[in-house]
């Protein structure tokens, strides 16, 4: 018996770390062991301390344990018909931003219905490391920020930190509060290498200056420099655009930064910055002006916008089980091309008049879904920066592709590997070819079959396996579900509201 759970924890650890893409090898250098350690303990033929699991668990970061016990999982008892109607929660990207933003005031911030997953869990165990005071308010999710006086940089939740790569955040806000810091490396999603060369390239104007050495950001600040001219990004990526406004909010000179991404998130911080009494011009476009202020010290109430992320989710579950359901505050400027798109493809809905969002200026819909027959857009589908198809809608038009009549080609030009998890949808039942590490060509109709598999360690690829498996013939198993936790708060139940079978357990 024994023998057998040290074969299943084995496996379990072995398809971690190939879902991680690391050999033997690297994971034996990131635990400070030998490769044939590793190899022992893939084999089930090594006695493992609940230490050493844990320790495992966070190189890979993967729940491998979790409070004594193991990681959760998912079953699914498919085929799915969804009904009801179900309202988008707050957008995760534009938490994790006010979360780091709320480091620039000296006062206290309040956020309204903020995504309570371990994303933020994780920024929150940072906060908390730096002396900042949080506490959630109430069961609707509303949380209270206070900071100290003076932010304790040297006490850093290392663990937390490297389970994130929102912490790479905390650079626009910190050089305002220090000459020199640390922060770890950032991890997250395993999505490829993701350079931190734009980032200095938008905040070396502001001083900052970072080397990298031995798993963490060595910080320095020569805090007499400012921008003397416009910044221009050289990606127009969300976290680099907000990185630069936070730094330029307590600058009180006027920023101009060019190139910058106007996407969801980023006009959502941009909102919040303005409540704080930074001057913002220029909000949704490419060029923002920024006049800041020398120090911010302001008690502030701020509710976030829906996120269109998870509004595709939930139309994509709709699609892929063929169901009438109503999705409530939907972010439809931030879905309009997928949704012209998806009217390409046959897809029928009806939706709402516009309202507004609680932040007073994103705007709003209600969408009701209807089965609908599918086939093959003419062209590829690729992400663009907003307003183009957003970069993480691309994968969840994997599965829709897998219930259209032709071949689609996905481009993910974006990340160097993320495409690559989508070919887990071949183990369903699905036809996905990988052209490259950016493309891949889906074949359909496709019947699903139940079948048990590891979740990917990228956030959306996982979830799209899981709205397959809600299609699927028979029981489906989905393992080690972290990931899918990181990003969308308590998905399993909300979809079980719908009508979806799915089961969390753990394993005895």
């Amino acid at each position: 018996m024994t023998q057998d759970y040290k074969g299943r924890i084995g496996n379990l650890i072995r398809d971690a770390r190939k879902h991680r893409g690391l050999t033997q090898q690297a994971l034996a250098e990131r635990l400070s062991t030998s490769q044939s350690a590793i190899n022992r303990i893939e084999k089930g033929h090594q006695n493992l301390s609940l230490e050493m699991l844990a320790r495992i668990g966070t190189a890979l970061d993967s729940e491998i344990v979790a409070l004594g016990a193991g990681p959760t999982h998912l079953r699914v008892t498919g085929p799915t018909t969804l009904s009801g109607s179900i309202a988008v929660k707050t957008s995760k990207n534009a938490g994790v931003a006010l979360l780091c933003a709320s480091l620039l005031n000296r006062g206290r911030t309040t956020l309204r219905k903020v995504a309570r997953i371990e994303e933020v869990n994780r920024l929150l165990e940072v906060l908390d490391s730096l002396g900042v005071h949080t506490r959630w308010l109430n069961d609707d999710n509303d949380l209270e920020i206070v900071p100290p006086a003076e932010l304790d940089l040297s006490n850093i939740d290392v663990t937390a930190a490297r389970r994130t790569r929102s912490v790479i955040m905390f650079l626009g806000p910190l050089l305002h509060r220090a000459e020199t810091f640390e922060l770890p490396y950032a991890g997250g999603c395993n999505l490829g290498t993701r350079t931190v060369e734009p980032h200095m390239t938008a905040l070396r104007p502001f001083g900052l200056e970072v080397k990298a050495t031995e798993g963490s950001y060595h910080a320095q600040v020569e805090s007499q420099l400012a921008p003397a001219r416009p910044i221009v990004l050289t990606e127009r990526g969300d976290t680099v655009t907000e990185n630069a406004l936070m730094a330029a909010a307590l600058h009180p000179g006027t920023t101009v930064i060019r190139n910058a991404s106007s996407n969801y998130m980023v006009q959502d911080l941009c909102f919040y910055l303005q409540r704080l009494g930074v001057r913002v011009d220029g909000i949704g476009s490419t060029t923002l002006t920024v006049t800041g202020c020398e120090q911010i010290d302001v008690d502030v109430d701020y509710a976030p916008a829906e996120d269109p992320i998870e509004a595709m989710s939930l139309l994509a579950a709709a699609i892929v089980t063929g169901s009438q359901i109503t999705i409530e505050r939907v972010p439809i400027e931030f879905l309009e091309i997928e949704l012209a798109l998806l009217e390409e493809m046959g897809f029928h809905y009806q939706r709402s008049e516009e309202y507004v969002a609680r932040n007073g200026h994103t705007r709003l819909i209600d969408l009701t879904t209807f089965p609908s027959v599918l086939h093959a857009p003419l062209d590829k589908i690729h992400p663009m920066p907003f307003p183009g198809l957003n970069i993480d809608n691309l994968p969840f038009f994997a599965v829709i592709a897998a219930v259209a009549t032709g071949q689609t080609l996905l481009h993910d030009w974006v990340y160097e590997n993320r495409a690559i998890y989508l070919t887990d949808l071949n183990k369903l039942g699905a036809q996905v070819k990988l052209l490259d590490p950016h493309r891949v060509l889906v074949e359909g109709p496709s019947s699903f079959t139940g079948t048990e598999m590891m979740c990917p360690p990228a956030l959306r690829p996982a979830v799209v396996l899981l709205l397959a498996m809600l299609a699927a013939k028979g029981t489906s198993v989905l393992r080690s579900t972290y990931v899918i936790h990181r990003g969308y708060e308590d998905l399993a139940e909300r979809l079980n509201q719908l009508g979806a079978n799915i089961e969390t357990f753990r394993d005895i």
